[in-house]
């Protein structure tokens, strides 16, 4: 195949590249670099099947040639990101994904979404299957990222029923690994950053609140599965395993052995949400996939890569 992946120098997105570079695939990358850098996709230079192109696919989109699948992951995806760029994550998010449908309308290619976990906001059920609407507030601070995703969906959907374009959207629960941002705000760069220092990991709140962490090579076999499948609506791809904040932070803190144990600050972001498990049923039954790597592995190799960062 020849694909196209926005967002191609991020953190996922980079990732992808490899994959399917790795699958013996085509590869061009196009990525306007206002949270992606071409560090992470370096190694690919001189690689005759990876392009890259610099674009900002909130503008449209020519690319020259057949194309064969289009996977759509150019977003901010970070708190500190959308916040600092609420208008351009809404841009992304409606324009950009209206603009990646659109060349693969044209080009008769397959389109997958990079959806998220944060369509289901601040969860009333648990854990999260796909059919849950979902508990957001659409006017609060993490409004612009939730509703973008949201509204997202509702054009790739619209775009399968109406114009009968090969559609896949995957709902992305908490991703962990190399390439992630130092300062993207977000808390698995955040705690290990700190622990690396030797300082006490902050902890929001009473560190109760939950999440479920994937290591990103588990995710992008699922991404991988589920573009070759046959199935049309939202499949979670997350790890079930459910873990409080300061579980994790303990982790961290023994991963890197680090003795300063952690701070609590009492305020937490407004909309922050409480508990994040996914339901993986359909993954499991209709892709065969579950997740394979354990924390304690994905932390070793993850706390590799900030070793070098820092």
């Amino acid at each position: 195949m020849r694909v196209l992946i926005t967002g191609g120098a991020g953190f996922l997105g980079s990732h992808l590249c490899d994959r399917f570079l790795a699958e013996g695939h085509t590869v061009v990358a196009m990525d306007n670099l206002i949270t992606g850098n071409t560090r992470n996709i370096a190694h690919l230079a001189g690689n005759k099947n990876f392009t890259f192109i610099h674009h900002d696919i909130t503008n449209y989109i020519y690319l020259n040639g057949d194309v064969d699948a289009v996977l759509h992951f150019a977003s901010p995806a970070s708190p500190i990101d959308y916040l600092k760029l609420p208008i351009q994550t809404l841009k992304v998010g409606s324009l950009g994904t209206h603009n990646a449908l659109g060349l693969a309308l044209a080009k008769g290619a397959r389109f997958l979404l990079a959806s998220t976990s944060e369509v289901y906001g601040d969860p009333l059920e648990h854990p999260q299957k796909e059919t849950y609407p979902g508990n957001v507030d659409p006017i609060g601070p993490r409004g612009v990222y939730d509703e973008a995703k949201r509204f997202a969906e509702a054009l790739t959907m619209a775009y399968h029923n109406v114009h009968g374009v090969e559609t896949r959207i995957v709902r992305i629960f908490n991703t962990y690994g190399p390439r992630m941002r130092l300062a993207d705000g977000r808390v698995v760069p955040n705690f290990i950053a700190q622990a690396l220092r030797g300082e006490p990991l902050t902890v929001y709140g009473d560190g109760s609140q939950t999440r479920s962490f994937q290591y990103v090579s588990d995710l992008i076999e699922g991404i991988y599965r589920l573009l070759l499948s046959n199935y049309n609506d939202p499949v979670n791809i997350g790890n079930p395993e459910e873990m409080t904040i300061l579980e994790f932070a303990n982790a961290v803190n023994a991963a890197t052995n680090n003795a300063a144990g952690v701070i609590y600050k009492d305020e937490r972001i407004k909309g922050d949400p409480q508990t994040r498990q996914p339901d993986i049923t359909r993954a499991q039954t209709i892709l065969g996939w579950q997740p394979k790597v354990k924390l304690r592995e994905g932390l070793e190799h993850t706390i590799a890569y900030f070793r070098e960062v820092l």
